[in-house]
């Protein structure tokens, strides 16, 4: 469970920085924290269906 904190944590921190780096530089290296904001809600959202799974007992 503290683990699961951690990587919301990691992401929120990752989406907030987006914008904000978006407002500060002048290039398009913002995108990078969003797409790493991605992939991590997407790891947390698959490993949370993962685990909701019934166990199958083979």
């Amino acid at each position: 469970m503290r683990q699961r904190r951690l990587a919301w944590l990691g992401f929120m921190l990752a989406a907030l920085q987006a914008p904000v780096s978006a407002w500060l530089v002048a290039d398009e290296s913002w995108l990078f924290s969003l797409c790493v904001a991605l992939m991590v809600a997407i790891v947390i959202i698959a490993d949370d269906a993962a685990r909701r799974r019934p166990a199958t007992g083979d």
